[in-house]
């Protein structure tokens, strides 16, 4: 069971070496990032890779623990008391499984996604602790230990918003996504549009970085959005040569699709004057 990327995700070799140690090792793999570096599509193409279930679990800001084991409906119990339906004796019928349990439930090894678990509060991975040691966990309602029969493999994305407790930092096997240089990207690029023209690539990329460059930039375009703003070059059906507007224009066309927020686009619009200025 080993893991060197998909015909769709170009896995770097310090990644690769990444999953398969966490896969040996049977300990979660924390992976962080840049938004947009495909850290939740590794999850997904070490699931397909492997011919494995993925079960996923997106992390939001108030998300808690509990909910990632069960949660009992106490309120919809008391009500059907009321009623007197027949189906309040079984305790069972008022509990909802978590994504942590119906990965523990799989009859064959699967993978387990936690997605941004920054989102969550700070306390959030340590009241995970126990369960992902163990691979077990307590339904107090019921008095049944739920055990995984199949250990999942854990993959924990993080966009590095906020600092992990020390606690389950040590149990996991880190990696840090780096974004990926020209060669990657391109490599990349070609995966989703293999009938791309090089020139136009080479040319789309070149403006990319100079953009990433720019000192200041509140929020650096993703990989993710390269891909996003390619696409649109090449429904457009632009060349090379028709990716600017005009010799002076620093941003591209389509930069809508790069430039998420007005901070930056009046950052470009000032160097822009600024170069107008110097000539």
């Amino acid at each position: 069971m080993e893991f060197t990327g998909t015909s769709e995700y170009i896995s770097t070799k310090d990644l690769s070496v990444a999953v398969n140690a966490a896969i040996n090792l049977e300990k979660p793999l924390l992976v962080k990032g840049e938004p947009g570096t495909g850290k939740t599509e590794l999850a997904r193409q070490i699931a397909k890779s492997l011919k494995l279930e993925i079960i996923e679990w997106s992390i939001k800001s108030t998300t808690k623990a509990q909910q990632g084991l069960y949660e009992y409906d106490a309120v919809t119990r008391l009500r059907d008391s009321q009623l007197n339906k027949d189906k309040i004796d079984n305790i069972s019928n008022y509990i909802k499984k978590g994504k942590i349990w119906s990965s523990f439930e799989t009859e064959s090894r699967s993978v387990l996604l936690i997605d941004e678990i920054d989102k969550a509060d700070i306390e959030f991975p340590n009241d995970l602790l126990q369960e992902l040691d163990k691979m077990e966990f307590y339904v107090y309602e019921t008095g049944d230990v739920i055990k995984a029969k199949k250990r999942p493999i854990v993959i924990i994305t993080s966009n590095n918003e906020k600092e992990l407790p020390e606690a389950f930092l040590r149990r996991c096997f880190f990696h840090y996504i780096k974004f990926p240089d020209f060669d990657t990207l391109t490599k990349i690029v070609n995966v989703h549009f293999p009938d791309i023209k090089k020139n136009l690539l080479d040319s789309a990329l070149k403006i990319f970085f100079e953009i990433r460059d720019v000192q200041g930039l509140k929020k650096k375009p993703s990989t993710s959005e390269a891909l996003d703003w390619i696409k649109l070059l090449l429904v457009e059906d632009l060349g090379p040569l028709d990716l600017k507007e005009g010799k002076n224009d620093i941003l591209p066309k389509l930069h809508g699709a790069l430039i998420k927020n007005e901070q930056d686009i009046h950052l470009f619009e000032k160097l822009v004057f600024m170069s107008r200025s110097e000539n």
